[in-house]
């Protein structure tokens, strides 16, 4: 009988050892937002991981009562300690601090607006949304002698600008975006081919007269970046993004994305290393990481997309980055390229939610491209958001050509950062300066409404040139005695892509005015594009000049071997057909 009852004990042990119990709850952000995508580790199941879902929430078997769980995510505290199995867990993760700065910098520039509204998404009667946008006015040097603004190579506003005109619409004011404009042209000017090339920025300044105000003067900053040596481009580790949910069953978007993308493959070495991510009806993984030398291969996944289906677009994204993970190296590019047109629809959705999700991965090393397409019910605030908080740029693509210019003819541009996080202060003198108004760089509604936010800094591609503009009204003590005296000073700031090393160049900006009909000829055509934006975001500041001024100033400036500044005369044509249908052309 006692080994009877012995034995009993023994079962009784060993039934307990085997029970299972389930350990279910949720993840939140300690702002009470759920959090996808976090990895979960349990004690008793040693170094397997699992994952949150959409949702935040997770269920898994355990053998014990009480288990340890740890919790790690991106850009957020380590969660660690033990919890019951039969209570239903709501978990909070604790954002970095770091983290948190880093979402909160996302101004373009730094400028004094008053009476600011939280108006912050636009919504066209298409069904298209973009940020609400502030332009920037006049500001007191005597009280304010700094400015700022961030430096990227973002240029979807024109392609915007240009798909309205061409299919007959007025362009909804928020979709111009001047400094994306004239990032566009990436503009030259002659005194950069005149200085040798350096694995540093190159500035040059041009102060002129102000076309419109006979009274002020137009400051031109151009920076132009070090450019990457063909045989020195590191490779590639690239995955493609790419929604095919049912949104996208039309001409301008999967078929084009398609075309984009066969041109990209055309341009891969051996070295580089190319994954294929889709997502439409659900998430599934169509390439795994194939080298570029196997081009058919790439473009067989590519040539047999279809569009069908909802839009996961935050678990794709997860996906993707997951990919570009098990691929990482130091020495490679690393980069996430989403293709969309910018709907997502299930899952993490709001601008906010998404981009807390960006920020948690960008810390991996990993950046994020945007190519948006399509029209109607396009998302461009949506994706202005992901590839800022990204590490990335953004682009929109209307047409085949488009393709071609930004991942071929300016690939390096596109894809290859050669200065992350990079910002312009400029600090004037107000003993000359009286005022000053930065022309483009407007900030969104909500984020001047946050007082506690900064400049976030931008990422700028392998040998691109960019250019701002200041209009600026000189005081009664600018005289000949200061010419080519410095009356203002640019401070740039950026880091290294791979060191992180934080980089500080000055340039003195001399004052010496010249005539803008003499000066070389970017200036005029740079001239003449902040004008066509200006008109176009019906803008106070020009004090009534119309398309045809700006197609005057353009056509004295107009490279006649450059296809894209030729086009643009034709847009400006159209354009004041458009917004002017009953006037007549005398030109």
């Amino acid at each position: 009988m006692k080994s009877f009852f012995t034995f009993l004990f023994f079962v009784a042990l060993l039934q307990q050892s085997y029970s299972q119990y389930y350990l279910r709850g949720q993840v939140f952000s300690d702002k009470g937002k759920t959090l996808s995508g976090v990895k979960i580790y349990l004690k008793s199941k040693g170094p397997i991981d699992f994952t949150t879902g959409d949702d935040g929430s997770f269920g898994i078997p355990t053998p014990k009562l009480v288990d340890t769980i740890t919790l790690m995510l991106d850009g957020y505290e380590t969660y660690h300690n033990p919890i019951p199995s039969k209570d239903f867990q709501k978990l909070t993760l604790k954002m970095r601090q770091g983290t948190t700065m880093e979402i909160q910098n996302r101004l373009v520039s730094f400028t004094k607006n008053l009476g600011i509204s939280k108006d912050v998404i636009v919504h066209t009667d298409m069904g298209e949304s973009y940020n609400n946008l502030i332009e920037n006015a006049f500001v007191s040097a005597n009280q304010n002698p700094e400015t700022g603004f961030a430096l990227n190579i973002d240029r979807a506003s024109y392609s915007h600008v240009r798909r309205f005109i061409y299919n007959k619409f007025n362009v909804p004011t928020e979709a111009v975006r001047i400094e994306q404009m004239l990032n566009y042209f990436s503009l030259q000017p002659r005194a950069f081919f005149q200085q040798k090339p350096s694995s540093r920025f190159i500035s040059n300044a041009v102060l002129t007269n102000c076309p419109w105000s006979n009274n002020n003067q137009l400051l031109f900053v151009s920076l132009h970046a070090p450019k990457l040596n063909l045989d020195s481009v590191p490779p590639s580790n690239l995955v493609f993004l790419i929604d095919i949910s049912g949104s996208m069953d039309q001409a301008n978007r999967l078929p084009l994305l398609q075309a984009a993308f066969r041109l990209l493959v055309n341009n891969l070495r051996e070295q580089d290393k190319i994954s294929i991510v889709t997502y439409g009806g659900g998430v599934q993984v169509a390439l795994n990481p194939t080298s570029g030398a196997e081009k058919k291969k790439i473009m067989d996944v590519i040539d047999g997309l279809s569009a069908n289906g909802d839009t996961p677009g935050s678990g794709a994204i997860r996906t993707a980055y997951f990919l570009a993970k098990t691929n990482f190296s130091k020495e490679f590019n690393n980069r996430v390229i989403l293709a969309t047109d910018g709907d997502f629809n299930v899952g993490q959705s709001s601008d906010e939610e998404l981009e807390n999700m960006i920020v948690s991965q960008r810390q991996t090393g990993i950046s994020l491209t945007c190519l948006g397409v399509g029209m109607g019910n396009f998302k461009d605030s949506k994706l202005e958001t992901l590839s800022k908080q990204g590490n990335g740029n953004y682009a929109y693509i209307d047409n085949v050509n488009e393709a071609e210019k930004v991942l071929v003819t300016e690939f390096t541009k596109t894809l290859y950062n050669v200065a992350e996080d990079a910002y312009v202060n400029i600090i004037f003198n107000p003993a000359y300066i009286s005022k000053y108004r930065l022309i483009g760089f407007d900030n969104p509604r909500d984020v001047i409404a946050d007082t506690s936010n900064k400049i976030q800094g931008g990422e700028v591609g392998s040998g691109h040139s960019m250019m701002a503009m200041f209009e600026i009204v000189p005081t009664n003590n600018v005289v000949q005695d200061i010419q080519n005296q410095s009356f203002a000073t640019l401070n740039l700031r950026y880091k290294l892509p791979k060191t992180r090393e934080q980089i500080k160049q000055s340039f003195a900006i001399p004052y010496t005015p010249k005539n803008l009909m003499l000066v070389d000829s970017v200036y005029r055509f740079a001239t003449s594009i902040a004008m066509f934006g200006s008109i176009l975001r019906g803008s106070n500041y020009i004090n009534g000049f119309g398309f045809e001024s700006v197609w005057q100033m353009a056509q004295t400036a107009v490279n006649p071997n450059n296809v894209s500044q030729k086009e643009f005369l034709d847009i400006v044509d159209k354009a004041d057909t458009i917004y002017n249908p009953k006037k007549k052309k005398k030109r």
